[in-house]
């Protein structure tokens, strides 16, 4: 009993230091997190006023719009985009992110290549994309010159180029965490496996495939919800013809200025994300266990 007491008085006077350390950080996510989402939660129960701002009337209809075939339609357009650009962002970057993992030089430039879009602003490379993808663009005019096409294609202001500037602006956030699980798998259970006999697929299927499983999760993640609460993209290069969710909560503060509607709208995203992550992570703990 006695050696027990004392490893708990230890035990708490080793806490006590650490918690005035984490204190300040507390401080700062309550107040810079928790607080603006409990304002955000509280306008969703407020009725939008006659001229924009909220009114004091506590009301559930921000709340029942959501159901509403025609904004349940745009989330369900803006999760298939997320997940199809996050889909071609895995295709595309799983063969890039094994390649610089494999490459015994100029591994280091291969990355700063990666990150190189990075140094350039988001908006800008975002219109360099409307001005090749433009009737009168890059595009379309070597096209034309060679004789493949004889009209311009409608290839901006539709899903297709919206998909094309997420996946470019956001392929990076996938191929880093992949290069960086499968720089870490140890080579020698790629050797074992050809030893074995088995042929490269089967070794990238059977070994490569589920040792990299946590980077390939990550990069999901990451890239899924960068695109779902994307705003930029589909606004300059869907234009009027793609509304996605990022757009409709952007309308809804500005434009329309339904403050309410507007925060419902950005509270239930962040429901969706948080309740996919925590289905991700149940997933994993249960294959653990």
């Amino acid at each position: 009993m006695c050696g027990g007491t004392i490893m708990m008085n230890w035990r708490s006077r080793l806490a006590e230091p650490r918690s005035l350390f984490l204190a300040p950080a507390g401080l700062f996510l309550v107040a810079l997190f928790l607080v603006p989402l409990a304002i955000l939660l509280y306008y969703t129960f407020l009725q939008r006023g006659a001229y924009g701002g909220v009114l004091p009337a506590f009301t559930l209809e921000n709340w029942q719009r959501l159901v509403d075939p025609l904004y349940a339609g745009i989330l369900y357009r803006t999760s298939l985009v997320a997940l199809v650009s996050t889909l071609i962002c895995l295709l595309l970057g799983f063969p890039l992110a094994l390649f610089i993992a494999r490459a015994e030089r100029h591994r280091n430039l291969y990355l700063h290549l990666v990150m190189l879009p990075f140094w350039t602003s988001f908006l800008v490379r975002t219109y360099a994309w409307m001005f090749l993808l433009r009737d009168t663009g890059l595009v379309n005019t070597v096209l034309q010159a060679t004789g493949i096409i004889k009209e311009p294609l409608p290839l901006l202001y539709n899903y297709g180029a919206v998909v094309l500037g997420l996946v470019y602006g956001y392929l990076p956030f996938m191929v880093l965490p992949l290069y960086a699980t499968l720089e870490r798998i140890d080579k020698s259970l790629l050797d074992a496996a050809a030893d074995l006999g088995a042929k490269p697929l089967q070794t990238l299927w059977r070994v490569t495939l589920p040792l990299s499983a946590p980077g390939i999760a990550a990069g999901c993640v990451l890239v899924f919800i960068a695109c779902l609460g994307a705003y930029l993209t589909p606004d300059l290069l869907g234009g009027g013809k793609t509304i996605l969710a990022g757009t409709l909560i952007q309308n809804q503060f500005t434009n329309a200025r339904d403050w309410p509607f507007g925060a419902a709208l950005s509270l239930s995203m962040m429901a969706l994300v948080v309740g996919m992550l925590y289905a991700g992570i149940g997933r994993r703990k249960e294959r653990l266990l």
